[in-house]
């Protein structure tokens, strides 16, 4: 019986590649690229992603802008040195709009990598963990922020337009804020156990973050018209990305926000790589549990 049981194992075994001990730069880098392409080659080959992802935004600065013009004016605040046209106050929240999507989209992908199995093929490569995650978030960043500079044409030949240089001068903005957002979604996918309940995410996660900041009207309106909802946002992490973002445009850095998000992005991707943890995360059990816990 024993040497029928080890006649048995020894193909599992054979089957089992040698993990390498010393992995090169070249190698690491080999698996970045393999992960962004394709991330890459994922959003090209869903067309309805990349439509549905401006659709959002270009509704808001097209029709909600437009409709809400005179209605919601903007007065003087920084970064602004004169009176702004509320088509320009709203594109960078709709900026944030766009990663924050992206963020949950790449949690959407995690789960259900993980329901179809293939994350399983990707965790037990020999590559550590941390980078597996942190070069998932990397190619998640890069489609969402692509994705913003496509909004920002558009929005320019509408007339939107920021200072020139300001194109160029927000890129670190938004690198910084798609890499909190996307490792919040990172973390969320540790805690989703269903692709079907993405749907309740979607809801009580994305929605509230996005209309409780000043995406769509300045803090100080809200604090004139709800102290409490004021503090909301001021608890709002999506609040700082969009200030972030918002004094970028115009070659400036609010020190508040880029201390609270690049904090936030340790802090989620943090836990985020705890979660996926074998000894220590979430996901393990659900694997061992079908994914249905």
């Amino acid at each position: 019986m024993s040497t029928g049981w080890n006649a048995a194992s020894a193909p599992d075994t054979a089957t089992v590649p040698a993990l390498p001990r010393n992995l090169g730069l070249r190698q690491y880098l080999i698996c970045l690229r393999g992960i962004c392409v394709r991330e890459g080659l994922r959003f090209i080959h869903q067309r309805e992603r990349f439509v549905s992802s401006l659709v959002r935004p270009l509704m808001w600065l097209f029709i909600f802008a437009a409709g809400f013009r005179q209605v919601l004016g903007v007065s003087i605040i920084p970064p602004y040195r004169t009176y702004v046209l509320y088509e320009v106050y709203i594109t960078p929240g709709l900026c944030g709009m766009i990663l924050l999507f992206g963020g949950m989209q790449s949690s959407l992908s995690m789960v259900y990598d993980r329901e179809m199995g293939n994350m399983r093929t990707l965790l037990v490569s020999p590559f550590p963990r941390w980078f597996l995650l942190v070069s998932k978030l990397l190619a998640g960043v890069t489609v969402s922020v692509l994705q913003v500079y496509v909004f920002l044409a558009i929005a320019w030949f509408w007339g939107v337009k920021a200072p020139p240089l300001g194109y160029l001068m927000v890129l670190p903005a938004l690198f910084l804020s798609g890499m909190m957002l996307c490792a919040l979604g990172l973390l969320l996918s540790s805690l989703i156990k269903q692709l079907e309940n993405f749907s309740g995410i979607m809801n009580f996660v994305i929605f509230p973050m996005y209309f409780a900041s000043p995406a769509l009207y300045p803090l100080w309106r809200i604090q004139e018209a709800s102290p409490l909802l004021y503090k909301i946002c001021l608890l709002n992490p999506f609040t700082y990305a969009v200030e972030l973002i918002r004094f970028a445009f115009y070659g400036q850095v609010e020190w508040l926000s880029l201390g609270i998000v690049a904090g936030l992005t340790a802090l989620f991707l943090g836990a985020a790589i705890l979660a996926y943890s074998p000894t220590r995360g979430l996901v393990n059990r659900k694997q061992d549990t079908g994914g249905n816990g």
